[in-house]
């Protein structure tokens, strides 16, 4: 009957890409070569009380959003999500990207869940919250009620919205500037180590006369377009979002603020944010810690969501241009990590909650990690774009390095992922001191440099393969 190989070829792809649409209940109008979106975004705004970093919630003065995108395409959907939360770590991030993955009817190893790392937001860890509420002390730094109404609400949001896809016909590739916001973290001295960290906000004479340091000063966008429409803008800049925090007031910060302006901006267009490699770098040579800095640091990250938009370079783009890879990856353990003399810690009445719930926190990082579990690293290369997704507080050099590992791409990161393993130093940074490197903010080892590193070039590097259709 098919003497022709192709047409035969054609026909078995077909009958593939049938029994897949059936499976999965997606729209039958999608036919291969078709690229479509679902956006979604819900409102996970805590309730007065919630935890929410380092305080209850005392004031609500933004909303918090979880939002994304679904892609749909000849291989399983992709899912990528950013939240408006401090940190999603261990078991937390593991349920956020079941759960979607369930709801976008893919599997977890193709979802990305970052936090955008708010000190105002709220924290995600079910385990760690597990053994909080088994020492009376649940509810103090994490509320695993609230924390599972969230992920409902994002899950049920992207089922509502499977059977009306819209199409993407084009992508847009957008990179500007960012003018005095991020400046890097560590000043070292003549010998080498750290001799003066500048954080998040700063009244130091030297630390703001200081240079910026090392720092990605680029902002890249990354646009969805059906015809002339754009559906979704996805932003990419590295930095820690603070600009003063710690009471319980309730935000987005400033990068949040750029983000809702770009909405209002494009009415129709729903704009998402993605914190990179920003482990060592804030604003602290720009911000003083006074309320007028907050909408001062939104402005100049909105001016340049508005620069990348605009000198965007679009082209066509369809299903066969998405290719996601997955690298499953054990992170090296941090040998200052004692099982015995964290559980120690956690008994501790004497101890107050945020040393028992840091010490409970680690313990639960330390036994996943020791029993070999293994954090997916992932790179969705789409057209000219490669967007990778790490986990933790990532150094900066991880970001660059990427980018000169594929000089003829434009390499997109969102770090934040699995918040588990802490600060992510590079190898020197630990003999270096300071904060980062720190027994208290990293839980793992030196040699994690060697291992991340070979895993990004894996990703970035490696010419994607002609996918083929997921029954």
């Amino acid at each position: 009957m098919f003497r022709n190989n192709l047409l035969r070829a054609l026909f078995l792809k077909l009958i593939a890409l049938s029994s897949f649409y059936l499976l999965t209940g997606l729209n039958q109008s999608l036919i291969a070569g078709d690229l479509k979106i679902i956006t979604f975004n819900e409102d996970i705004t805590p309730e007065l009380g919630i935890p929410v970093a380092y305080a209850p919630a005392r004031k609500i003065v933004t909303p918090l959003y979880a939002r994304g995108v679904v892609l749909i395409s000849d291989e399983r959907p992709v899912v990528l999500c950013a939240v408006d939360a401090i940190g999603i770590g261990n078991e937390g991030y593991d349920i956020w990207r079941t759960k979607l993955a369930e709801a976008a009817k893919t599997t977890a190893d193709r979802v990305a869940v970052h936090s955008l790392h708010q000190h105002d937001a709220p924290r995600f860890d079910f385990a760690t919250e597990k053994i909080m509420e088994q020492q009376g002390l649940g509810g103090k730094r994490y509320d695993n009620e609230y924390n599972r109404q969230c992920i409902q609400k994002v899950a049920s949001a992207i089922k509502s919205k499977w059977d009306a896809p819209q199409t993407i016909t084009h992508l847009g590739i957008g990179k500007a500037k960012v003018e005095k916001v991020a400046s890097n973290r560590r000043l070292l001295g003549e010998n080498g180590k750290v001799r003066l960290m500048r954080w998040s906000k700063s009244k130091s004479p030297e630390a703001i006369k200081a240079p910026e340091g090392t720092i990605d000063p680029f902002l890249r966008s990354l646009c969805f377009w059906n015809q002339d429409h754009p559906i979704a803008v996805l932003s990419y800049y590295a930095t820690h979002p603070q600009s003063y925090y710690g009471q319980g007031d309730v935000n987005y910060e400033f990068t949040g603020m750029a983000r809702e302006a770009r909405n209002k901006a494009l009415p129709g267009t729903l704009n998402v944010y993605f914190n990179g490699a920003a482990g060592n770098i804030a604003a602290g040579k720009y911000n003083n810690g006074s309320k007028k800095m907050r909408p001062i640091l939104a402005s100049r990250i909105e001016s340049a969501m508005k620069k990348a938009f605009e000198n965007q370079k679009v082209e066509e783009v369809t299903s066969a241009d998405l290719n996601w890879k997955t690298e499953l990856t054990a992170l090296p353990v941090s040998t200052h990590l004692n099982p015995e003399t964290l559980l120690a810690i956690v008994n501790d009445h004497k101890k107050n909650v945020r040393e028992r719930s840091s010490a409970a926190f680690q313990l639960v990082w330390y036994r996943r990690a020791s029993a070999g579990h293994q954090i997916p690293i992932t790179c969705l290369h789409l057209k000219s774009a490669a967007i990778l997704h790490l986990p933790g507080e990532l150094f900066i050099e991880y970001q660059l390095q990427a980018q000169k590992l594929a000089p003829d791409k434009t390499v997109f990161m969102a770090a934040y992922g699995d918040y588990g393993p802490g600060y992510i130093c590079t190898e020197i940074a630990y003999s270096q001191g300071g904060y980062e490197s720190s027994p208290r903010a990293s839980r793992v080892a030196p040699e994690v440099e060697s291992v991340l590193m070979k895993v990004i070039e894996k990703l970035v590097t490696s010419t994607p393969q002609s996918h083929q259709s997921k029954p």
